[in-house]
C-alpha cells in the first residue's frame, strides 16, 4: 500500500538512507529539512523537499497540512558534527526531542492525525536532561497511538562510528533504515532496532 510519508529530519544520516528505500517501496516522501542547502540532495534522493524549521510551529502545521501525510516519521536530531561535542551541546538535542516532537504531534493533529513514528534510543541514558527528553518523547508519541523506534548506536558510512563498532546496543545504519521501512506497519508500541 502506497503511503504519503512526511519525513522530519530527512537530510540526517538515517533520513538520507530512508528516502530511497521508502520511494522504492512505493511511498511518496515529503522530506523536511531546515537547511535550504540540503533541498537539492533530498530531491535527488527521490523526496519532495520541504523547507521548514520544526521550531516554527505555524509553518510546520501548514507544511504538514499541505502534504497530507498518512505517516509522520520523526527522525529529527540536533547533533554536532564532532562527536566530542555531544555532551556540551546536549541541550540542543533534548530540545528537538521535546519541543520538536510536540510541534510535530500538533502538526499531525492539524492534518487529520496520521500515524506517528519517532526515533528514540535503545540504550540507557544517565539521569538528566537527555534521559528526561527521551522519556517525554516516548510518552508523547505513545499517547498519540504512535510507534517509538528505539535504535541502537548507528555505525557505518556517515555515522560517528564509520571506522569502528560502537558498544552494544548497536545497529548498522543500513539495517536501521531497512527495519524502519518495515516498522511502518507496526501497531502502537515500542520497536527495538538493533543488530
Amino acid at each position: 500500500m502506497s503511503l504519503r510519508i512526511f519525513l522530519a529530519g530527512a537530510s540526517g544520516v538515517i533520513g538520507q538512507r530512508l528516502i530511497p528505500r521508502l520511494v522504492q517501496a512505493g511511498h511518496v516522501v515529503g522530506g523536511m529539512t531546515r537547511s535550504s542547502s540540503k533541498m537539492e540532495v533530498l530531491g535527488r534522493l527521490g523526496a519532495e523537499p520541504i523547507l521548514c524549521d520544526v521550531f516554527d510551529r505555524p509553518a510546520l502545521v501548514q507544511a504538514v497540512r499541505d502534504f497530507k501525510p498518512d505517516v509522520v516519521l520523526n527522525e529529527l536530531t540536533d547533533l554536532p558534527d564532532d562527536v566530542t561535542q555531544i555532551g556540551a551541546l546536549a541541550a540542543l538535542n533534548a530540545r528537538i526531542r521535546t519541543e520538536g516532537t510536540q510541534n510535530l504531534i500538533e502538526a499531525a493533529r492539524g492534518s487529520g492525525s496520521p500515524k506517528i513514528l519517532a526515533q528514540s534510543v535503545a540504550w540507557q541514558l544517565p539521569a538528566g536532561p537527555d534521559a528526561d527528553a527521551v522519556a517525554e518523547l516516548e510518552r508523547s508519541v505513545l499517547a498519540e497511538g504512535g510507534v517509538v523506534l528505539r535504535y541502537g548506536q548507528f555505525y557505518g558510512p556517515g555515522t560517528y562510528n564509520d571506522q569502528r563498532l560502537p558498544a552494544e546496543p548497536r545497529v548498522s545504519i543500513d539495517r536501521a533504515a531497512d527495519r524502519t521501512v518495515e516498522a511502518l506497519s507496526e501497531p502502537t508500541g515500542v520497536v527495538v532496532i538493533t543488530d
